[in-house]
């Protein structure tokens, strides 16, 4: 497993180790020990949700404040999306910032989603399943969606029309409405 710091340091970008042959291929999704190692952190996960989108569904930019803060490692097993971290922490130096990366069956990329960032995709491929380990559970009494489309933030969503949001996502608040991270 390989780790590789984003733009924003705390989002931590991991590429397993594939052994592939004329069979097929194997490659370790997670390990505990490896995690802490390369990322420094020690996190339980509590929750594995699995996601089913069509091509064009946008869901995000989604979080859940403490005390049920959840830190987020995801991947994609079948399609593509385009997966963005924004950090919504007002005491950091990147706050508003956002970083993104293609996570697909293909290139079997994860990618570590800290407590205090809102989370968001969008899917590429016609359809894509998208997985997620969460260190809390989900408390929809803490959870909190900023717009998709905050013009203070700016996420270059790889889209040409008008994404597929769901009612809720619709409601997103503009940053310096949303409740956030200190």
């Amino acid at each position: 497993m390989q780790a590789t710091r984003l733009a924003i340091p705390d989002v931590i970008l991991f590429t397993p180790k594939l052994f592939g042959d004329e069979r097929g291929f194997f490659l370790e999704s997670f390990n505990q020990q490896c995690f802490e190692r390369l990322s420094g952190l020690r996190r339980n996960f509590v929750q594995d949700n699995h996601s089913k989108s069509q091509k064009g569904v946008l869901r995000g930019l989604h979080y859940q404040l403490p005390p049920k803060a959840q830190g987020k490692l995801v991947r994609v097993v079948q399609g593509e999306v385009f997966d963005v971290a924004v950090d919504i922490r007002k005491s950091s130096p990147t706050f508003g910032r956002w970083v993104g990366e293609i996570l697909s069956e293909e290139n079997k990329r994860q990618m570590w989603i800290p407590e205090g960032f809102a989370h968001g995709f969008i899917t590429l491929s016609d359809t894509a399943e998208f997985l997620y380990k969460t260190t809390d559970y989900y408390a929809p009494d803490y959870e909190r969606c900023i717009a998709w489309n905050e013009p203070s933030i700016n996420v270059q969503w790889p889209c040409a029309e008008a994404p597929v949001l769901s009612a809720k996502d619709r409601q997103g608040l503009a940053l310096n409405a949303a409740e956030t991270f200190d």
